[in-house]
């Protein structure tokens, strides 16, 4: 089992200007209105290009895609991961130069770049054409309101990690449902009072996740028109269930991704985790003495029914408007996301794919990592990404979102009251921003 890495589930912190704001100052480049054969075109010429990402695999697919294409040379920046780079890149928009020919952008940022006629619309380059190529719920990423702002780098399809060798000691069974779950955090915390189903300090990645899977739509955008419900059926779905935890104090507020919570993943204090298809090569990594105690099994659901899982995380990559040579990035980014021999190399470095041939490969299902006692986990991570929801929309202006999410419903995880207030008080918070850029804000 190859190391996959973590992929943007960090709390965002920056503010950003409201892509409305933003289309009257994008500029240069180009427009779409390209083709298929002058991608060829531009290939066979070759010029260069700048590419920004931070994903490890970046380096060694350059290095691979500039074997095949040796005219063209692409220079790799990383601009920092997520926030970091999404403020550079929103400077180079509104200062009109200075942007990359290619962007490494998640999901839940796409519409904002999009929004703001930031990035290229690849259709005429015949990229409509590659939808078969990627699961449903990465090309409904991409594709927004008939246009292909890119293509899908990976995926994020959640799944129910647990210590095996935790739930055994206390005889806790494998939570089928979320009431299920709901108990086996009661019992293991009776159990041990250290010990605590999963850590939970409040992650705006982790709620729209969550809220997707409960069938919720709180976001909703129409060109400028932007309707925000954070109390309809599927939140509160979500926040009848997960108010328990937070208000019985079963969860552990240890900060994600800190040397403790790698230590209590370790140790069993933290006995499960619900996140993205991406953490087995996180948990092989930093948490290598609990090798063997992990495995891996389907996300809880309501009625315990038909698995429904739903996505956190996950990239694109995307050309930007200002590319002076449009042809040619749109033909990198084809190469990169969805040959071959660039999804073996990405893949290689820990990715989880988003390319159907990818997760329908049998040397890829039948992996057997002795990390999670020799579990074949991939076929339970293929079959999340199968069941995942590819309804939900994200904010025109997501990132300033997640910014502020630590302020209101990271409030209700502190001091350990209801959800529904947190969430009152960041949907008030949404509203206010979306109409102080210029959004007509709907607040339900």
């Amino acid at each position: 089992m190859h190391k996959r890495i973590r992929r943007g589930l960090s709390a965002l912190a920056i503010g950003v200007t409201a892509a409305i704001a933003l289309a009257a100052c994008s500029s240069g480049g180009s427009s779409s209105g390209g083709s298929s054969d002058d991608i060829d075109k531009a290939l066979e010429k070759g010029g260069t290009l700048t590419y920004w990402s931070w994903t490890p695999s970046a380096k060694d697919q350059v290095a691979a895609f500039e074997k095949a294409y040796p005219k063209v040379k692409v220079k790799l920046v990383n601009a920092g991961t997520g926030a970091d780079q999404y403020t550079k890149l929103q400077n180079t928009i509104k200062a009109g130069s200075g942007a990359p020919d290619v962007a490494q952008v998640e999901y839940y940022a796409l519409p904002q770049f999009a929004l703001s006629d930031s990035l290229l619309d690849l259709s005429s380059y015949g990229f409509g054409d590659l939808k078969d190529k990627f699961a449903a719920s990465t090309w409904s990423s991409v594709d927004l309101d008939g246009k292909v702002y890119g293509l899908p780098q990976d995926s994020g399809p959640m799944a129910l990690f647990y210590n095996k060798t935790v739930f055994d000691k206390y005889g806790i069974a494998v939570p089928k449902t979320w009431d299920e779950y709901v108990a086996a955090a009661k019992k293991l915390h009776a159990a041990d009072p250290n010990a605590y189903i999963t850590a939970d300090s409040g992650d705006a990645g982790f709620t729209t996740s969550m809220i997707a899977q409960a069938g919720g739509t709180p976001f909703t955008t129409k060109g400028d028109k932007v309707t925000i419900n954070l109390a309809d059926a599927g939140t509160k779905k979500w926040t009848k269930t997960w108010d328990q935890l937070v208000e019985q104090g079963l969860l552990s507020k240890t900060v994600g991704w800190s040397d403790d919570w790698y230590k209590q993943l370790g140790n069993g204090q933290i006995a499960t985790l619900i996140t993205g298809a991406w953490m087995p090569g996180n948990l092989e990594a930093s948490v290598a003495d609990a090798s063997g105690d992990w495995r891996v099994a389907p996300m809880p659901t309501y009625d315990g029914g038909t698995a429904q899982t739903a996505n956190n995380g996950g990239s694109a990559e995307a050309v930007l408007k200002q590319s002076k040579n449009p042809a040619l990035a749109a033909g990198f980014l084809k190469w990169l996301n969805s040959s071959k021999e660039s999804t073996k190399v990405f893949m290689k470095s820990g990715g989880f794919p988003s390319t159907t041939a990818d997760l329908d490969s049998s040397a890829f299902l039948d992996e057997k990592p002795a990390y999670f006692g020799g579990q074949q986990i991939n076929k339970v991570l293929v079959d999340a990404s199968k069941s995942s929801d590819n309804d939900f929309t994200y904010l025109p202006y997501q990132v300033y979102a997640n910014s502020v999410y630590a302020d209101t419903v990271g409030q209700s995880y502190e001091n350990g009251t209801s959800l529904e207030s947190g969430l009152e008080a960041w949907q008030k918070a949404l509203a206010k921003y979306g109409k102080d850029q210029g959004f007509t804000v709907t607040s339900k």
